[in-house]
């Protein structure tokens, strides 16, 4: 989108550190349902929201990763079904990962290793790790918002400098939209800066023709036309409104109100410069980068595979963090591995290992890994029993999930699989449960919280989900 004043390119989005509350009175009703502005600032401060930096970087395994092949290892398995990798003690006394995540089993007394996740639709893209939902819910009335849009709803604030939801998923998690808006609209749609040039992931031929039909785009530009001051910027934008009130006021689809509030935001980031600045990995220490970036060579697997350099994209959420982003989401691929299972595994074993590892290590050095909750997951699991073409098939019975940060109760394990990885033997968990305990994370209540559709009805952030206990 380019309004011909400044070029910022991508859906509006809310903002993400507080209504004025002027504007919180005029903005009306916010989707809290019977909720009063009393409430929410009662809610707020028993949260800690008003001065909280407590966010969420959401990792997705694109394509689904293998349990038994990373976190979940059978060595007593038969061997077309235990597989190549051997298993590996970690600090956990007890718990052994694969050989390919030395460095996080190192320090496996800082993560949460989920292996009983259940309830998953088995479907290719990134959208029930993103909302807890499969796609079918709410169809009627554009479908569950994933949980980056709930928050740019919930505690996005006008005039701010970052946006509250950062999506950077690449691949199908992008081509399929998976972080779309729902019900809610375009207005609390993801921000989605372009990353292709730093991290470039060529798409399959089906890929591309999928998104050559979506409408959704990514941001190109976040800086001022040549000459243009903020404080002319300002006035641009103040003439604009005035002279659009009458439009804006008999707007019925909400267009109006989308182009609005993305112009708000564009302000802030624009003025500011902060955002911009955090996506620039050029302006990071060079040893930082350096530490981030594994030294592992590239694949060899194709174009639709990640280079090493796609751990900097872990870099890059931590920055975005740093810049007053709640919520980022990243992808890593390509997991899905129907043929050639060890090969690509084998590569990104070690890529997810280095890059998540020094993640966790660099928030945790900066102070900042209790305020930072990690979930790294995928779709589904993958097939215990290994085909005739060396993969995994989808397996949807069980998956795995990472955990780190947030203040969570590290060093464990949750739930156990059968002794082929085959299905949950002991403490089934729900995406839901995972999303309950990330929303409390961030101060709210997921059982209690409402949001109202396009017809006016009120629903749950979540329908069945519930903290994980053990975590917190």
């Amino acid at each position: 989108m380019s309004s011909g004043v400044f070029t910022v390119h991508g859906k509006p989005v809310r903002h993400c550190d507080g209504l004025q509350r002027r504007g919180f009175l005029k903005a009306g009703a916010l989707g809290f349902g019977a909720l009063t502005l009393a409430d929410l600032l009662r809610g707020e401060a028993a949260a800690g929201i008003r001065s909280s930096n407590k966010a969420i970087i959401n990792i997705h395994l694109d394509g689904g990763p293998p349990q038994m092949d990373l976190i979940d290892p059978k060595p007593d398995a038969p061997s077309e079904i235990r597989g190549e990798f051997r298993s590996l003690r970690t600090k956990i006394p007890g718990v052994h990962l694969t050989e390919l995540l030395p460095r996080i089993a190192a320090h496996a007394d800082k993560y949460v290793f989920l292996r009983s996740l259940v309830g998953a639709d088995g479907k290719h893209d990134a959208f029930q790790c993103q909302s807890g939902f499969t796609e079918k819910e709410l169809t009627s009335v554009g479908g569950r918002p994933a949980m980056g849009c709930v928050l740019n709803k919930l505690l996005g604030r006008a005039g701010d400098t970052a946006p509250c939801f950062v999506d950077m998923l690449q691949g199908r998690p992008f081509v399929r939209n998976s972080a779309r808006p729902g019900f809610l609209g375009a207005t609390n749609s993801a921000y989605r800066p372009d990353i292709t040039n730093l991290f470039p992931l060529a798409l399959s031929v089906g890929m591309k023709a999928e998104l050559d039909k979506q409408s959704y785009g990514r941001s190109e530009s976040l800086a001022l036309t040549t000459g243009l001051t903020a404080a002319r910027l300002e006035n641009r934008l103040a003439l604009r409104q005035s002279l659009d009130t009458f439009r804006r006021e008999v707007d019925a689809s909400g267009s109006m109100e989308a182009v609005d509030k993305f112009t708000q935001l564009s302000l802030g980031i624009l003025s500011s410069g902060k955002f911009a600045d955090a996506l620039d990995l050029d302006k990071e220490d060079r040893r930082v980068v350096e530490r981030y970036t594994p030294p592992i060579a590239d694949s060899g697997l194709g174009d639709t595979m990640e280079s090493p350099k796609a751990a900097l994209k872990f870099l890059m959420a931590r920055r975005l963090i740093e810049a007053g982003v709640r919520c980022v989401s990243v992808s890593l691929g390509d997991f899905d591995t129907h043929e050639a299972n060890f090969p690509r595994i084998r590569y990104l074993g070690p890529l997810l290992d280095h890059a998540l590892d020094t993640l966790v290590t660099d928030l945790d050095e900066r102070g900042m890994l209790d305020d930072v909750m990690i979930i790294v997951w995928g779709e589904f699991g993958r097939s215990p029993k290994i085909s005739a073409k060396g993969g995994r098939e989808h397996w949807p019975q069980v998956a795995m999930g990472i955990l780190a940060g947030g203040g969570l109760r590290t060093g464990q394990v949750i739930g156990s699989t059968d002794r082929h990885a085959a299905e949950a033997a002991s403490r089934p968990v729900h995406y839901q449960d995972v999303f309950a305990t990330l929303y409390r994370h961030l101060g709210i209540d997921a059982q209690s919280t409402t949001l109202t559709d396009t017809t006016g009805r009120p629903h749950l952030l979540l329908d069945m989900g519930r903290p994980i206990e053990e975590l917190i």
